[in-house]
C-alpha cells in the first residue's frame, strides 16, 4: 500500500462526529470525492451546496462498489452512548467489523467505510474502524490516532471542552494557551476516595482500558477474538489493576479495596465523573451514595438481567471451579493446570468463546451494566447508562475496582484448587541471584525510587467539531517517576544459557501497619518487567532500564500525534506503530510516600528454555506495537511465555511457607526499597517541547506583524 493511500485511509479518524464530505487535515483542506449514492437521504438532494472545497484542495477519490449490509450496525441512535458491555451494541459492533474485515481490497475498505460513517454511531464506526485497522493485513501497520484525540469528551470535562471551542474560535493558532484540567474535577477531599482520582481519572490508564478490549473484542470473527490465552490475558490484567490500585490505597493511607459483596448490599461510594456526552448533550449520569441495584428491564436497550440471574451464574462458575470442570452443554469437560484459567476468563468475561453461554451467562458484562443503570433500572426516566457501561470510562469510578476485586476472587479460587509449586519448578539448577538493587537518576544511593507529578499536554482539536483547525492542548497533572535501573548478579555455574528475568513490586506492610504473610502479600505484587538474557559461565551482572518495560508504553505512544510523523519515511512510521495496548509509563510505579513506602523488589531468573513457545523470545522483534506483551501479549503470534500469567506468585505457596523469604529458591532474590514520593510538579518533555514550538510561532507573528506594518508606513 502507498504511503499516499495510508495517509488517506487515516482521515477517516479526523473528526469523526462530523458527516464524511466535511473537510479533512490539519489545514481543512482535505476532502473526500464521494459517490452520490453514497449520500444519505438527508444530504443526497442538496451535495452540491454542501461539497463546496476550499482553494487548493486535495480531493481523495472514493470508489463506488455495492453497498455493504450494515442493517445491523444501523440500528444503533447514531446519538447513543456505546457501550461494549450492551449485547445489541456488540452485535451491531460485530456486524460491522465483519464488513470491514470483508472488504476484498484496499480500495474497497476505504470506499465501505466511507459509506458505513454518516450511518452508524460515531462511536461504535471508530471501535470498529479500530478494531478492522488492527487486524486487516493491509492495514494493521498504520500509525493510529490517539483515542483521547478523537473523542475528549470520554476523556476530559465538559468544561475544558466548552472553553477549547471558544479558544479555538477566537485565537489563531500558535496563540492559544493549553487549557488546564483541573486536579480536583470530580470531588474534594470531603471523599477519602478522592485520593485515588489521580490514578482512576488518568488518561493514560483509561486510553489503555480501552485499547485492551480493541485488541481482545468479545465478538466479531471468530479468528479476531480467539487470540493465544485471551481469557488468561482477562484475568491477569484486571488482577494486576487490582493489585495495584491496591498499592495506590496503601500509599494514600487508605485500606485495601473490598469486594463487591451481596447483590442486595448498598454501594457506599457515590461518582460524580463531570463527563459530557457530546452526541446527545447531556452530562454522564451520577450514582448517590448508598444506591442498590435493582432488576434490569430496559427495552429500548435490549438490557434484561436480574439479581437472581447473577446470583444463579455465579453459582454456576464456582461450582464449575469447584468441580474441575464445566459444562459445554453435552458434556463435563475439565479444567486442566494448562488451560483452565483461560477457559475460566473466557466464561467469566463473558466472550463468544465461553463453552457454554447459555448455561455461565454473562456475568462480567451485564454486571457492569447492573451497576451503569443503577440510577434508572428500567428507563423511566430516559436515562442512559453512567461510566460503569463503558470501557473507556470504568475505571475512574471507585466501584470498578470492588467489582473487579470480586472477580478476580472467582478467578483466585480457581487458582487455589492447583498443586503448589514445588522446588523444582521455581528453581534453576546452577543459577543463583546474589544480588539486587535499584539505581535511579538524579538519586544519591540506591534502593530509593521517586515519584512526583509532571504537568503534560495532548491535543484536543481532532475530536472538536465546528472549530477551526489547528492546535487545542488541554494540559494536565499526572504521576511520574524518576528513570531507574535494575542491577542484578548472578552466578552460574554451568554453560551457558539463556535466562527469563521477572520483576516484581510489592508493599511489605498492610494497612496496619503489619509485615505481610506471603498468603496476602502474593496477591500485591505488580509486575514491573519481563525479559531475556544470556548467561554466560560465571558471574554474570544484567542492568536493565525502566523505560525498556515489557509491561508499558512511552509518554509519546500513548498520546501520539500523527501531525508529527513523517509517512513518507517508513522508519518514522514503523516508530509510531501502536497495537493499542500498553500500560502507561508514567504510572509504572505506584504513588508511595513523602517518608518512603517501604517495599519488596522481587527478581527471578528462570530457564528460557522451559518457558519459549514456538523458538520465540521474549524481545520484540516486530517494532514498539509489540513491545508491551506482559498484559498484551505479541500481535499474530503466541504469547511468548509457557509459564502462568503472574508466575511465581498465581498459586498458594507450599507448605510450610508463610512469609516471602520462606518462599524463596536460590534464583530469587528480594530486596527492600523505599518508594519516595515528593510534592512537586514537573513540566514534562511533550509540554516542553510543545511550549518551544508555541513561542518560536509567537517570535515568528510577531515579526510578521511588524515587518507588515513597516510596509504599510
Amino acid at each position: 500500500m502507498s504511503q499516499s493511500n495510508l495517509q488517506n485511509l487515516l482521515y477517516l479518524f479526523d473528526r469523526p462526529c462530523l458527516p464524511i464530505f466535511q473537510p479533512k487535515g490539519k489545514n481543512a483542506d482535505i476532502f473526500y470525492d464521494i459517490p452520490t449514492n453514497y449520500f444519505t437521504d438527508r444530504y443526497r438532494p442538496i451535495k452540491d451546496q454542501i461539497t463546496v472545497r476550499s482553494p487548493g484542495h486535495t480531493l481523495i477519490k472514493v470508489t463506488e462498489i455495492s453497498a455493504p449490509d450494515i442493517t445491523v450496525a444501523a440500528s444503533l441512535d447514531k446519538r447513543a452512548n456505546f457501550s461494549l458491555f450492551n449485547s445489541q451494541h456488540r452485535e451491531c459492533a460485530g456486524n460491522l467489523i465483519n464488513v470491514f474485515m470483508n472488504a476484498r481490497t484496499t480500495e474497497d475498505f476505504k470506499s465501505v467505510c466511507v459509506y458505513a460513517q454518516p450511518r452508524v454511531n460515531p462511536y461504535m464506526f471508530i471501535y470498529a474502524l479500530t478494531v478492522a485497522y488492527l487486524h486487516r493485513s493491509d492495514t494493521k501497520n498504520l500509525p493510529l490516532p490517539s483515542h483521547a484525540c478523537q473523542f475528549p469528551e470520554l476523556y476530559v470535562d465538559g468544561t475544558v471542552l466548552a472553553e477549547a471551542r471558544s479558544v479555538g474560535t477566537v485565537l489563531p493558532d500558535g496563540f492559544r494557551n493549553p487549557i488546564e484540567i483541573p486536579r480536583d474535577l470530580t470531588a474534594s477531599d470531603l471523599d477519602p476516595e478522592h485520593r485515588l482520582a489521580y490514578f482512576r481519572e488518568d488518561i493514560g490508564i483509561n486510553l489503555h482500558h480501552w485499547h485492551w478490549h480493541v485488541i481482545y473484542p468479545t465478538s466479531g470473527p471468530r479468528n479476531i477474538v480467539n487470540k493465544d490465552r485471551r481469557g488468561e490475558l482477562f484475568y491477569y490484567m484486571h488482577q494486576q489493576i487490582i493489585a495495584r490500585y491496591n498499592y495506590e490505597r496503601l500509599s494514600n493511607s487508605l485500606p485495601r479495596v473490598g469486594r463487591f459483596g451481596d447483590f442486595e448490599d448498598p454501594i457506599p461510594e457515590g461518582y460524580f465523573p463531570k463527563l459530557d456526552t457530546v452526541l446527545a448533550s447531556r452530562v454522564w449520569p451520577s450514582r448517590q451514595e448508598n444506591a442498590k441495584l435493582s432488576n434490569l428491564a430496559r427495552e429500548s436497550d435490549g438490557v434484561f438481567v436480574t439479581i437472581d440471574d447473577m446470583k444463579r451464574w455465579k453459582d454456576r462458575i464456582y461450582e464449575a471451579i469447584q468441580r474441575g470442570s464445566v459444562n459445554n452443554g453435552t458434556q463435563l469437560v475439565p479444567l486442566t493446570e494448562e488451560t483452565g484459567i483461560d477457559v475460566i476468563g473466557n466464561i467469566i468475561e463473558s466472550s463468544i468463546l465461553s463453552v457454554n453461554r447459555g448455561f455461565y451467562g454473562d456475568f462480567h458484562n451485564q454486571g457492569h451494566n447492573m451497576i451503569s443503570f443503577i440510577h434508572d433500572p428500567d428507563n423511566r426516566y430516559l436515562e442512559t447508562f453512567g461510566v460503569m457501561g463503558e470501557n473507556t470510562t470504568a475505571m475512574r469510578d471507585p466501584v470498578f475496582y470492588k467489582w473487579h476485586s470480586s472477580i478476580n476472587e472467582m478467578f483466585d479460587t480457581y487458582k487455589q484448587t492447583l498443586t503448589p509449586y514445588t522446588v523444582d519448578q521455581l528453581g534453576f539448577s546452577g543459577v543463583q541471584v546474589t544480588n539486587l538493587e535499584v539505581v535511579t537518576d538524579g538519586v544519591n544511593g540506591s534502593n530509593n525510587l521517586q515519584t512526583f507529578w509532571e504537568r503534560d499536554q495532548f491535543d484536543l482539536s481532532r475530536g472538536l467539531d465546528f472549530v477551526p483547525r489547528g492546535g487545542v492542548f488541554a494540559s494536565f497533572v499526572h504521576l511520574q517517576h524518576s528513570p531507574f535501573t535494575f542491577r542484578i548478579t548472578v552466578q552460574n555455574t554451568g554453560n551457558a544459557r539463556v535466562g527469563t528475568v521477572r520483576i516484581f513490586l510489592a508493599p511489605k506492610r498492610d494497612e496496619r501497619g503489619r509485615d505481610f504473610r506471603f498468603r496476602e502479600q502474593r496477591l500485591m505484587f505488580v509486575e514491573l518487567d519481563r525479559f531475556t538474557t544470556n548467561l554466560r559461565a560465571g558471574s554474570n551482572t544484567i542492568s536493565r532500564k525502566s523505560v525498556d518495560s515489557s509491561l508499558t508504553v512511552p509518554f509519546e505512544q500513548t498520546f501520539r500525534n500523527l501531525d508529527s510523523i513523517d509517512l513518507s519515511s517508513t522508519s518514522s512510521a514503523d516508530n509510531f506503530v501502536f497495537c493499542g495496548c500498553g500500560w502507561p509509563q508514567h504510572m509504572l510505579l505506584p504513588k508511595g510516600t513523602p517518608e518512603g513506602l517501604l517495599s519488596d523488589l522481587f527478581v527471578m531468573i528462570t530457564d528460557n528454555q522451559q518457558d519459549r513457545v514456538d523458538n520465540t523470545s521474549m524481545e520484540s522483534t516486530t517494532g514498539n506495537c509489540d513491545s508491551a506483551f506482559s498484559f498484551c501479549g505479541v500481535r499474530d503470534r503466541r504469547y511468548p511465555d509457557k509459564k502462568a500469567m503472574g508466575f511465581p506468585f498465581d498459586r498458594t505457596a507450599r507448605t510450610g511457607v508463610v512469609t516471602l523469604n520462606q518462599f524463596l529458591t536460590p534464583n530469587m532474590k528480594v530486596q527492600d526499597i523505599r518508594i519516595r514520593f515528593s510534592e512537586r510538579t514537573t513540566d514534562g518533555r511533550t509540554l516542553q517541547a510543545a511550549q518551544n514550538k508555541s513561542k518560536q510561532a509567537n517570535q515568528t507573528q510577531s515579526k510578521s506583524g511588524a515587518s507588515s506594518t513597516t510596509r504599510k508606513n
